[in-house]
């Protein structure tokens, strides 16, 4: 599959003041014959490990590049590549006919694939990692909280023998896309070390003690890699320290040391990079304050395009207030979009596109325009008024009220970024032209104040990639552990499920747009639009680059990352 993005190089002035950067020595500067990089992860990661709703940010998947290994990714150009550093072959289609049997796969891992304390890699790993990406449902575990379940639930058995895993799926279900379960975006962005549960005394295959094993791999910095680079120092505060993984038998890496600082401070970047504290970084939000000072910096590359990352309002539906559906729709209908993005991108990306569908892109074959045909995001104001004025809602004064009583307020919340502090200050505003009162909190804890549901409304972005068949059921299925506003609809999980286990990729798209559409219908989650993503690198690297079809971004191949000779 391939598909094309559009790209759009930019620039101009940026601000501020940089904290101080610190290496594993205590924040003294490296030694001159150490090769060392420090990119900016600009967020901080909540766990430390990425298979859990709270745990599943680009923040934390970012972090473990190199470290959490996996079977292959999309490339910079749309193209996807399988790791052959850690498969012996490319997976193998054992059988995809459901008139001959059960829909089967296998993975083959490579024979001089060794975690960092020399352990052999084996299918073991794969069973256990599949496992606790299955939901509490399956029997495998009974507290693990996958972020994306759909593929693992699908699993009737899995045969481990040596290197090779064979997965058979239960009777009558399929997968297109299948050679995901354990690469870049699979729950876990990759496969974890079984023995390490043994040599903790945990038995896999005792449901609470795999959970057990679980936890402590999202609360234990791992000092474990099954890649190029091992995690040294860090916390989950202020940044990781990662250096070569002595047992890597891939190509070995061209640096000695890579420091991620986790700056949620925008404005430092600018004067950060000038001051050659840090060599680049690909934020998750845009910011044209820090586009346009870096842009005539010397030494600067800076490329800015449309990501996959999409931006989009959430309603939690265990409020009171937000359980009825016909005020989500006067709320997303008095929600400006346009303003929205015409504010925030219109003078450095013009070329910006409004998203109308939650799973597909306007240039994808698959693609149906289902917002276009609603008032919501319209800002009209006026429109919104008359869905509520019908539902028996009443302006007294500027507050809006039912029987008397007033609507909210509502907690509205987002991350502390340029973009999402403009963002939802629009939204604050869009909201009082109907009489709702909506006060901003922000969080430093994005996925925590997600999987707690602690918001009533709430702006955030999906980490998108080319794959789409497990979206519907990931983002709203009612016993998702992602779908954090508790929607619940019967026919949307009919919908979300037939298109996880479609045979083909035409299929599982027809069952995911009419997911998409009955969402709309609900006003549960209002597409913004897809962010433009920057990225920016200094002249003293090589071999990095910007990879907008990947969670990973620029840290897709940490393994090839060098300093320019």
């Amino acid at each position: 599959m391939h598909r094309s993005r559009k790209t759009l190089a930019l620039a101009a002035a940026g601000t501020s003041v940089m904290m101080a950067l610190t290496a594993c020595s205590g924040g003294a500067a490296p030694a001159e014959d150490v090769r060392q990089i420090t990119w900016v992860i600009n967020s901080l990661p909540s766990q430390w490990a990425s298979t859990s709703a709270a745990g599943g940010s680009v923040y934390t998947v970012q972090m473990l590049s190199g470290v959490v290994p996996n079977t292959g990714t999309y490339l910079p150009n749309g193209e996807y590549e399988f790791n052959l550093d850690v498969l012996a072959e490319e997976p193998v289609l054992v059988n995809g006919d459901l008139d001959e049997g059960p829909f089967q796969y296998s993975f083959t891992l490579h024979e001089d694939a060794v975690w960092s304390d020399g352990t052999p890699m084996t299918a073991e790993d794969l069973r256990v990692t599949a496992m606790m990406a299955a939901s509490p449902d399956e029997g495998y575990c009974t507290t693990c909280d996958s972020r994306g379940t759909t593929q693992a639930d699908m699993i009737d058995t899995m045969e481990a023998d040596g290197k090779t895993l064979t997965v058979t799926l239960k009777e009558g279900l399929a997968d297109a896309e299948w050679r995901a379960l354990f690469d870049f975006a699979s729950a876990g962005a990759g496969f974890y070390p079984s023995h390490l549960a043994e040599e903790n005394g945990w038995d896999v295959d005792d449901p609470d003690q795999l959970g057990e094993f679980y936890t402590w791999l999202h609360d234990t910095r791992p000092e474990w890699s099954g890649g190029p680079f091992m995690i040294v120092d860090g916390d989950l505060s202020n940044q990781v320290v990662k250096e070569p993984n002595p047992q890597w038998w891939g190509a070995e890496p061209q640096v000695d040391r890579i420091i991620h600082p986790f700056n949620t401070e925008e404005g430092t970047f600018v004067t950060a990079f000038a001051n050659g504290e840090i060599d680049g970084a690909n934020p998750a939000q845009y910011s044209e304050d820090v586009i346009l000072g870096l842009q005539d910096l010397p030494g600067a590359t800076v490329t800015v395009a449309e990501g996959s990352t999409w931006e989009h309002i959430d309603l939690n539906t265990e409020n009171e207030w937000l359980a009825d559906v016909e005020l989500r729709r006067a709320i997303f209908t008095a929600i400006d979009r346009a303003d929205i993005a015409e504010r925030l991108y219109g003078t450095g990306y013009p070329d910006y596109e409004l998203k109308n569908n939650h799973i597909f892109n306007s240039d994808s074959e698959y693609y149906t325009d289902y917002l276009g045909e609603t008032t919501q995001g319209t800002g009209d104001a006026e429109a919104a008024l008359d869905i509520l004025e019908e539902a028996g809602y009443e302006l007294d004064g500027d507050t809006l009220t039912l029987d008397g009583e007033q609507v909210g307020p509502f907690r509205l919340r987002t991350t502390d970024t340029d973009v999402r502090s403009t963002s939802v200050q629009l939204v604050q505003s869009h909201l009082a032209e109907i009489g709702i009162e909506a006060n901003i909190e922000m969080t430093d804890d994005l996925g925590g104040s997600l999987s707690e549901a602690d918001y009533d409304i709430f702006q955030f972005g999906w980490s998108g990639s080319p794959y789409f068949v497990s979206a519907a059921e990931q983002f709203w299925h009612s016993e998702s552990t992602s779908n954090f506003g508790s929607l619940s609809n019967e026919d949307i999980d009919a919908a979300a499920e037939a298109a996880g286990s479609a045979p083909t990729l035409d299929e599982a798209a027809e069952y995911s747009n009419e997911a998409v559409e009955l969402v709309v219908q609900e006003a549960y989650v209002l597409p913004i639009l897809a962010d433009p993503n920057y990225f920016f690198a200094s002249d003293r690297v090589a071999g990095i680059e910007d990879n907008l079809f990947s969670s990973f971004r620029a840290t897709y191949n940490i393994g090839e990352w060098a300093l320019a000779e």
